[in-house]
Order: C-alpha cells, then sequence, then structure tokens
C-alpha cells in the first residue's frame, strides 16, 4: 500500500486576625477514593491523574497576568506525564513520586517513557540512551518505580514511526539515515529495545501499556501494523495515535480501527500486513467520503479468513485529543520550502477533553499525550531563523512553555473550554521552625450564586494542615479539600469568603492550581 512521507512532529508547573472558630483534628481525615468501601457492581472508569505539580503548573510559576491565567487553566486538565533521561535510580524515584501521588487520590497517571536510543533521529527532540544496554535498565527502573499500582504507560512516541535505517513493509529505505550507527543492526535494534520495554511493562499487575501507531497523515496502516507485530504489541495493550500531531479525532479513530483489524487479521490468520486496506488506498486519505472503501475491504478480508472481527477484544488505542481541536494546518501554497506543518502550527486548538469513557470499543482514551502550551521546537519552515516566519517570533525550544500558543489553544478549542469563575487568592501571614498559618480568599466571579462550594489545593512543601477556621477541612497526602460551613455556603456573585489554618512544616508552599467544585480558578 501506499505509505505516506512521515511529517515530523515533535515533541515532545498578619498573624491571624480573629480567633479559631473551630478546631479540626486531622488524625481522622480521609481521601475520597472512587469506588469506597462498597465496591459498585459496575465501577465507574478511572479517573485519569491531575499532576499538582506539573510542567505547567511550573512554567505557570514564572508567569503572570493572562499568560499565568492561562496555563493554570490548562493545568487542571490531566495531560502526560514526561520521563525523558535521568539514571536508573533517578527515574525509578521520579516515576515512584508520580505514581504514589495519584495511587493517593485513586486516580491514574498516565506516564510518557522517552528515552529509546537515537530518538527523533537527532532531529529537535535529539537524545535518548546511549545504547540497548543503558535503555534496558532505565525502563527496568521505570518499571519499578511503577509497582503495582495503577498506569497508563506510553510507550517511546516517534519510537516505531522515526526508526534508523529502516526498511518498510514496501521495501523503501527511510530518511533517517544516522552515519553514527551500524546501518546494518540500527533498525532491528530498535525492535529489541522496545520488546524488551513491553516485557517490563506488562510483567506488572495494573499497567496497560501502548506502542507508538503514528497516525493517519502519516504512516500506512499495514506499515505502522508491521512495526508494531515487530514491536510487540501482541503482548501490550494496544498503541496510541496522534501523538503530538493535529490530526482530526474522526479521521484517527477510522485509522485506529483499521489498525486494530490489521493486527487481529496479521496475527490470527494467515493474513500479511502489507495487505491491509488504509487510509491511502482503496480510500483516498483527503476525501472523508471515500473512507468506506477500506471499511469494506476490511469486511471483505474478515469474510475471506474466516476470522471474526471483535473490536472489543482486539488490541485498543490512545489517541492524543491535545491539540487537534482544529484539525491540521494547511500551508499557503508555495510559500515555505519546508512548511513543517508538525511544528507549532498557527491558528489551532484543544481537543476533546481527556477521558478514559469513550464509547468506543477500540478506543480505551481520549488522552492529552502532548502538553498543550509546550513547544514543538523552533521552527524556521526552510528558513535560516530564528524566527518562526508564520508567527514572527522565535519560537521556544522544544518543550518551553509557549503563551501565544496556549492561548490560541484555548481560544480555538473544539469543544470551547469554559471560563473560570472563580478567583483564589492565598497568602502565608506567618511562619515559624515547624509550622506556619495561612489565609484563603474564595471570589465567586461567575455570573450565578453558588449554593455550596468545595475548593481543593495542594500544600507541595510537605506541609500537614492541623487546625482551621470557617471551613470544614480534610487533607490525604498533600491534598487538602475545604468545604463551606452551613453559614457560609451561599456564595453569591461578586462576593469573596476567607478561611485559614495552621500548617505543621517548614514550608506552606501550594500548587498554583486551585479547583473550585472541580473547575479551574484564577489565583491572585
Amino acid at each position: 500500500m501506499p505509505v505516506a512521507p512521515p511529517p515530523r512532529r515533535l515533541i515532545g508547573p498578619a498573624a491571624a486576625a480573629a480567633a479559631l472558630a473551630m478546631t479540626f483534628a486531622m488524625s481522622g481525615a480521609t481521601a475520597a477514593i472512587a469506588g469506597g468501601a462498597s465496591p459498585a457492581p459496575q465501577p465507574a472508569a478511572p479517573s485519569l491523574y491531575v499532576d499538582w505539580e506539573s510542567s505547567t503548573l511550573q512554567a505557570a510559576e514564572q508567569l503572570t497576568g493572562q499568560a499565568r491565567d492561562d496555563a493554570v487553566l490548562l493545568g487542571s486538565f490531566p495531560s502526560g506525564a514526561w520521563f525523558t533521561s535521568g539514571t536508573p535510580a533517578q527515574v525509578q524515584a521520579a516515576v515512584d513520586k508520580h505514581v504514589t501521588a495519584a495511587a493517593a487520590e485513586g486516580a491514574v497517571p498516565m506516564l510518557v517513557a522517552y528515552n529509546v536510543p537515537f530518538r527523533d533521529c537527532a532531529q529537535y527532540s535529539a537524545g535518548g540512551a546511549a545504547n540497548t544496554a543503558e535503555y534496558t535498565a532505565w525502563i527496568d527502573a521505570f518499571a519499578a518505580g511503577i509497582g503495582d499500582r495503577e498506569a497508563y504507560v506510553v510507550l517511546e512516541p516517534d519510537g516505531l514511526g522515526i526508526i534508523p535505517w529502516y526498511t518498510t513493509v514496501n521495501g523503501d529505505t527511510e530518511w533517517c539515515q544516522p552515519a553514527e550507527v551500524d546501518p546494518a543492526t540500527a533498525a532491528s535494534e530498535r525492535f529489541v529495545q522496545l520488546n524488551h520495554a513491553v516485557d517490563a511493562l506488562v510483567a506488572l499487575p495494573a499497567t496497560k501499556v501502548y506502542l507508538d501507531g503514528t497516525h493517519n497523515g502519516w504512516l500506512g496502516v499495514g506499515d505502522a501494523t508491521d512495526r508494531l507485530i515487530k514491536a510487540g504489541v501482541e503482548r501490550a495493550d494496544g498503541f496510541f495515535l496522534n501523538a503530538s500531531n493535529y490530526q482530526a479525532t474522526e479521521k484517527v479513530s477510522r485509522y485506529a480501527g483499521w489498525i486494530s483489524d490489521c493486527i487481529a487479521l496479521s496475527t490470527q490468520t494467515w493474513y500479511e500486513p502489507a495487505w491491509c486496506a488504509s487510509q491511502y488506498y482503496p480510500a483516498n486519505p483527503d476525501d472523508l467520503s471515500t473512507w468506506h472503501l477500506t471499511d469494506a475491504a476490511y469486511d471483505a478480508a474478515f469474510a475471506d479468513t474466516g476470522l471474526a472481527r471483535d473490536r472489543a477484544a482486539q488490541k485498543h488505542a490512545l489517541i492524543d485529543t491535545s491539540r487537534n481541536g482544529q484539525g491540521p494546518w494547511t500551508a499557503p501554497a508555495g510559500k515555505y520550502t519546508d512548511a513543517e506543518v508538525w511544528c507549532n502550527p498557527p491558528g489551532r486548538g484543544l481537543g476533546l477533553r481527556p477521558t478514559l469513557q469513550t464509547g468506543d470499543p477500540v478506543i480505551d482514551g481520549y488522552v492529552w499525550i502532548k502538553v498543550p502550551g509546550e513547544s514543538d521546537g523552533k521552527c524556521y519552515r526552510g528558513t535560516g531563523g530564528p524566527l518562526d516566519p508564520e508567527r514572527g517570533i522565535e519560537d521556544p525550544a522544544a518543550g518551553g512553555w509557549f503563551p501565544e500558543q496556549a492561548a490560541e489553544l484555548i481560544a480555538l478549542a473544539v469543544p470551547p473550554v469554559e471560563a473560570p469563575n472563580c478567583r483564589v487568592k492565598s497568602v502565608v501571614h506567618g511562619s515559624w521552625p515547624g509550622g506556619f498559618i495561612a489565609q484563603v480568599w474564595v471570589t465567586n466571579t461567575g455570573t450565578a450564586p453558588l449554593a455550596g462550594w468545595d475548593l481543593r489545593f495542594a500544600l507541595t512543601g510537605g506541609g500537614k494542615v492541623v487546625d482551621s477556621w470557617n471551613v470544614d477541612l480534610s487533607q490525604s497526602g498533600q491534598v487538602v479539600d475545604a468545604g463551606n460551613l452551613r453559614w457560609n455556603a451561599r456564595l453569591n456573585p461578586g462576593s469573596t469568603v476567607t478561611f485559614g489554618y495552621v500548617g505543621s512544616g517548614a514550608s506552606g508552599d501550594t500548587s498554583l492550581l486551585r479547583l473550585l467544585d472541580g473547575k479551574a480558578c484564577t489565583v491572585g
């Protein structure tokens, strides 16, 4: 089947004036955990973890005004936690810290392992382990950091889309041909590395593992399937699509179903991946009205092989919807020698919000693998730089925070993002060895009164609340739940309520993220 040339994509934060009105003993505080003490007959799908110390919220700490508000809003949604370097001991500790925090909230973290040797073919996100031995030690430590806790692992974005010295299912040698590696062994080494990673991770009792399936604007179905099988997808839970890219969810979802079908046909019958229909044939990739032709080709393939299609039992997909609300960017015709349509394209928007409840038997989740607001790299579009000619500014390096793009993603989101209707101000009034005292003001900036309220925030410096006033307060791990009392439950538009607390520990530091009734507030 025809295979499209691979578009690059990347990758790739007054001492208290009033007497205490109430004292709350923290020893009995417990977290609200999904499922509760009495397990339901049909447990709900797990919730993805929102990291109170994410790279997005760390970026927000360095911003002011609307740029900070944008970053805090984006940080209120769950997105991938990227692990890209470090010694085995360092990555094990980092993964363990993240998974432990998620488990304390009864949520599931999504971890992105991105350290395969010669990743991104030494382009914008160059790096990775030095060799196979170093990588296998690193991934073993990564797995040890997860242990028996729940986790979703996105295993090596670009890991199968960009392989050094690779020959495709159609017999074509790909463009990534680095002189630093042996052409005779480079591709096979990539599959050794990924198979080891799959085995290390699927051995864990509560981890789901997904390999790189690229997206519908990149590899044909047969080529993607062939690589996935070589990388061990039969032992994994499935594959992820559209990581750090902008393809429309409707097309990616169709592509996901075809890859799932192609894997089933190729591993359970005499069928070969190269025979699998794709978005390129018999369909026309640019004309969605022709895609039923590929659907029909799979119907015929299942009939010919005698295999019953069962997408619920076949391999599943995660789809990255972090930036695809407006679909892919079409560059102005003839304007650039290399438009780099994958690199910080203008006019894009957030896509579907992250969820593990999709209603599609093939799709395990619509997730934000790429952290929206983080740059794809310095985009020159065939010019000498340093400016991005499409934007007229110099883009941040890969992974750096990009305030202008963050604002675009929010403004052009599909579906739209609800604007915050609350503002929270927090002040540590004083501290002493082993303790501190803080006050919080919550303002209703919306247009409707609140009949009750619950504010969640996190003490990131290791502090523990020991007393409080004007609030019903509890803490689990670093997360504090502050709810109204009967007399201050109603909060009219424009009105403010205040409460305070006394903490133990050396620091009263908090995350910038404040969630009022589960939705982000502006801060300050």
